[in-house]
């Protein structure tokens, strides 16, 4: 923005901006680095000078990294993340709508779903990977009760991706996606759903076309948080995943095993992938208020 003719920015303005500046540096500056040194030629390392420029290192991962299946890691995580973006999404609408109302007991169950928050991430995982565990313990004891050899025989464990670590993943970006509804219906007017039940519409019609088109952004954007925090947690996994492990893990496996541009190539493949989920649930929201703006 041109400031008119005449007028000066305040003395201020410019060790402000350089401050800001630095941080936005030292905010993106590490993700840079990473896309820089994946563009690597075959002779690159992992550090600066730049030894020419290709997509070596994006061929090498696409054949794999060693023992790692990175592949069926990549769809491991993603499966989960799209899993963990509907059940937050979900669950965080359903408690917008009953909390609106006066709940017996809803400050104890607010309070208990956001208090994962405030737990350290690793002591959550090792919570649920022990409850996992003594959940295996007494489906044993049950069989072994029945007598069920064959059934005991094939029976793993019940920690899994869509177990144990669903759970997990769901301390995490549920509390978030509850803050954000209820921010969202403490500002919402009723007087539209009241009109349209004054109309002759149902209860769902009303929520269908009144209700879910208001909010439509902040349920995108609840399933943008959702993918995100799932797509790179780790702390959460690692106790809780079972015996498979999901794309975060890998990497962090990696990093002390892979010593060359190819780790950089798979950040920046992850990286585009978050990228363009925030892109998709941009777009989606953008597109939810142009269409709520052209019905009004």
């Amino acid at each position: 923005m041109r400031l008119p003719i005449g007028e000066h920015r305040a003395p201020g303005f410019w060790p402000l901006a350089i401050v800001f500046g630095l941080f936005v540096l030292f905010l993106y500056g590490p993700m840079i680095t990473i896309f820089v040194l994946s563009f690597q030629g075959p002779e690159g390392g992992l550090t600066f000078p730049l030894r020419g420029v290709s997509l070596h290192w994006f061929q090498k991962l696409a054949e794999g990294l060693g023992t790692v299946d990175i592949g069926a890691a990549f769809r491991r995580s993603l499966m989960l993340g799209t899993v963990v973006m509907l059940f937050t999404v979900v669950l965080s609408v359903l408690a917008g709508l009953a909390f609106r109302k006066k709940l017996k007991g809803g400050n104890m169950v607010f309070f208990i779903t956001v208090a994962s928050l405030i737990m350290p991430s690793i002591i959550v995982s090792l919570g649920i990977g022990l409850q996992f565990r003594l959940l295996d313990a007494g489906i044993k004891d049950v069989l072994t009760a029945m007598d069920a050899t064959g059934t005991l025989e094939n029976y793993g464990t019940a920690l899994g991706l869509l177990t144990s670590a669903l759970g997990a993943h769901l301390t995490w970006t549920l509390p978030f996606g509850l803050l954000i509804m209820f921010a969202v219906f403490n500002r919402f007017n009723p007087a539209y759903e009241e009109a349209a039940r004054d109309l002759g519409a149902t209860p769902w019609q009303s929520f269908q076309h009144v209700v879910l088109p208001l909010i439509g952004p902040s349920v995108v954007g609840i399933g943008m948080f959702g993918f995100t925090l799932s797509w790179d947690e780790i702390a959460r996994t690692s106790q809780a995943i079972g015996d498979v492990n999901t794309l975060p893990l890998e990497l962090q496996g990696l990093t002390s095993t892979v010593t060359t541009p190819s780790i950089y190539a798979l950040g920046t493949v992850t990286t585009i992938v978050s990228f363009a989920v925030m892109g998709i649930a941009l777009g989606a929201a953008a597109l939810l208020r142009r269409r709520s703006a052209r019905k009004k």
